[in-house]
């Protein structure tokens, strides 16, 4: 790749001198995986992955995941994947791809904060088969004039057997139709995602516990309230005061909340463009974004889902919609 020097992957336990949670001393069976170091020339902008084995040898029940970003780390994705081949030189890949098909894999945790611990509820983890693939997606750009060291690191914290009742799962949701003339401010929603039409299987007995809202440079605000229609204006669940994009806070749902009957997400995006350029949709840094993504348990599966005013209006959540091959190609 062009403009990136160096890289690789590396993984650790605590049975030989890695793991624990950066920081603190080490929890006894927790694993780690690096992507990187790697040095960024300016300029340079890219997602790229790699995949290794874990080295736990049983199942390891992940209660917590810490992640660790290096500054020219915009956001990082893990994912454990049913892949058998190790790739530990970063390579080229496509965001959330893996998110559509669930025997490839799911989705974990996504992290844009220099520095996060998802801790989940008490019983809860996500489950990791004996030494565990698993990838780390890494978006990164080096906006300085001078060459960036980057790193990403994950480390996976256990809880013992006897205390896990429930598999965690991931929601990741948003709105493409963003188009924000240079220059000037703007705002997209309130939209409704009905996800108690679009996943029947996660209404009622599911719990979300953490939720997290996600933008790039131009962005100021994202709010997520839970709705029990189109016509509810919800009740308030993500409304972060000075919400920062390069830092967004997970917030933790105490209580947890369940989907009505009926009912979904309602969430909305600001932004102020101080650029000379017209900006829409897109993965690069310098495009922008209105998603959020929820965490809850028992797993019912990972979820990418979406909602646009184009076509005359449509809501899809992946996988399990003909129509995600197309649009997530």
């Amino acid at each position: 790749m062009n403009g990136a020097g160096g890289g690789g992957a590396s993984s650790s336990s605590t049975t030989d001198g890695g793991g624990g949670t950066g920081g603190g001393a080490p929890v006894p069976g927790s694993q780690s995986l690096t992507f990187g170091p790697m040095t960024l020339e300016p300029g340079v902008e890219n997602t790229q992955c790699i995949q290794a084995r874990l080295k736990n040898l049983d199942v390891l029940r992940a209660h917590q995941i810490h992640n660790e970003l290096s500054p020219g780390s915009h956001h990082m994705i893990v994912y454990k994947t049913n892949d058998t081949e190790e790739k530990l030189v970063p390579y080229d890949c496509q965001p959330f791809v893996d998110t559509l098909n669930p025997d490839k894999g799911s989705p974990l945790m996504i992290t844009q904060k220099h520095d996060e611990t998802l801790t989940l509820p008490d019983g809860v983890a996500f489950s990791l088969d004996p030494n565990q693939m698993i990838r780390l997606e890494v978006h990164f750009i080096n906006a300085t004039a001078d060459a960036l060291d980057m790193q990403a690191t994950t480390t996976f914290i256990p809880i013992a057997d006897s205390d896990y009742k429930y598999d965690a799962g991931l929601l990741f949701l948003g709105d493409p139709d963003i188009d924000i003339a240079p220059h000037s401010k703007a705002s997209l929603g309130p939209v409704f995602l009905p996800l108690a039409k679009l996943i029947p299987e996660i209404v009622g007995e599911p719990k979300f516990f953490a939720i997290t809202g996600h933008e790039h440079q131009f962005g100021t605000n994202v709010k997520v309230s839970l709705a029990k229609d189109k016509s509810d204006p919800g009740t308030s669940l993500y409304d972060v005061p000075d919400w920062t994009w390069s830092e967004p806070e997970t917030v933790t749902l105490a209580p947890e909340v369940s989907i009505p009957a009926g009912g979904g997400f309602k969430f909305s995006c600001d932004w102020d463009n101080t650029s000379d350029q017209q900006v829409k949709f897109g993965e690069s840094a310098n495009d922008e974004m209105c998603f959020f993504w929820a965490y809850y348990y028992p797993s019912k599966g990972a979820f990418v889902c979406a909602h646009t005013d184009q076509f005359g209006g449509y809501d899809l959540c992946c996988p399990g919609n003909p129509v995600c091959s197309q649009v997530f190609k």
